[in-house]
């Protein structure tokens, strides 16, 4: 075939759908950068692969010559494709486009598709579980000092009984605060149910009557910081909000406090918050960082009061593969001619606001 050419990870797989013999179907395949192996277990890839003719690029984005191609008779985009309005009109069957690196990214001309009744949707709620179970367990950490206390016993630094609590305090029944509500910060919230713990949550694009419902007291910004033992940043990277959490912001937060930065680095002022890191007004757990990889060099590979993490939160095996579960079980659904029930669906209003970034791992 002609597009074996351009790269020996492209290629077509032509399946029968029954009924559908009078429209040749196809489906581009361009998840750069994840790949199908990643995101699918066998029997959720054979069903994908019953879709329709797929058009496959794992190893390199889908060269522009293949897209344009195939659009005319294309129904379903699965990956990181660039799609403005003038490459949408020359793809008049499209149904959907499924963003399996879970963020709506700036390449895609949203109001475009909603005009054409196009769906573009994200399966980002598979990370909600992991995330929040990660950012309990580095709460947890960070309250109790578990790490700091290992890393003092294996120096043979170690201090016994209510000598080794010095500058910690008790997780549960701690007031705790959510930036960010949406998929993350409630499925954490579900977490700490046992704990007791009184909740405040910032969140400007919710209304307060959302928040209460999950029993949690809506508040500034500046009265969470200050009333918060632990702070939990779950804030998507918007057009509005680069840096909003600030020296001002951290000079807010209570001594020996716990910050925990879980969703994007840019939303906080990173070089203000290793500042206040290092002069030891509070312990902060990091998950994400401005460059990643983070360089060998970093002077934070060495401070004191930091939990890091390599990005790793949402990224367990069960994870990736519901985002091939839940894109497999919407396409199925939107070629039979009914919704989608699982994945996101990007509202252009909102879409066009966030200001994620492609991800440099799988």
């Amino acid at each position: 075939m002609r597009e074996k050419r351009f790269t020996n990870s492209l290629r077509i797989t032509k399946t029968a759908r029954p009924g559908r013999n009078s429209v040749r179907e196809v489906v581009l395949v361009d998840p750069r950068p994840r790949t199908l192996d990643v995101i699918m277990d066998p029997e959720t890839r054979a069903r994908f692969e019953a879709l329709g003719h797929l058009v496959t690029s794992e190893e390199r984005r889908m060269p522009d010559e293949i897209v344009e191609r195939h659009l005319p008779e294309t129904v379903l985009v699965v990956g990181q494709t660039d799609l403005p309005a003038e490459r949408l009109a020359r793809a008049p069957h499209l149904k959907a486009v499924f963003n399996v690196e879970t963020n709506f990214l700036p390449n895609v001309d949203y109001g475009a598709c909603e005009a054409r009744g196009i769906r573009v949707l994200t399966p980002a709620s598979v990370f909600a579980s992991p995330v929040a179970e990660v950012a309990l367990g580095m709460a947890i950490d960070l309250a109790r000092g578990i790490t700091a206390a290992d890393r003092d016993f294996r120096n043979g630094a170690e201090r016994y009984g209510l000598a080794g609590n010095d500058g910690t305090f008790r997780f549960a029944g701690s007031t705790i605060g959510i930036i960010g509500f949406g998929d993350l910060g409630r499925e954490l919230r579900r977490l700490v149910v046992p704990f007791d713990n009184p909740v405040l949550v910032h969140d400007p694009w919710l209304p307060a009557e959302l928040v209460r419902r999950h029993r949690a007291e809506p508040v500034s910004l500046d009265d969470l910081l200050r009333r918060s033992q632990a702070i939990f940043v779950f804030a998507a990277a918007t057009s509005e909000n680069s840096g909003f959490i600030g020296a001002r912001e951290f000079g807010l937060i209570q001594p020996g406090a716990a910050f925990l930065l879980m969703s994007r680095a840019d939303v906080v002022d990173f070089p203000a918050l290793l500042e206040a890191v290092g002069n030891g007004r509070f312990r902060a757990a990091l998950d994400v960082f401005p460059e990643e990889p983070v360089p060998p060099d970093a002077a934070l590979r060495a401070m004191p009061g930091l939990l890091l993490s390599a990005h790793r939160a949402g990224g367990t095996l069960d994870a990736l593969h519901d985002i091939g579960r839940m894109v497999v079980a919407d396409a199925e659904l939107i070629l039979r001619g009914l919704p989608p029930q699982l994945c996101r669906r990007a509202d252009p209003s909102t879409a066009a606001r966030l200001r994620s970034k492609p991800i440099a791992v799988t």
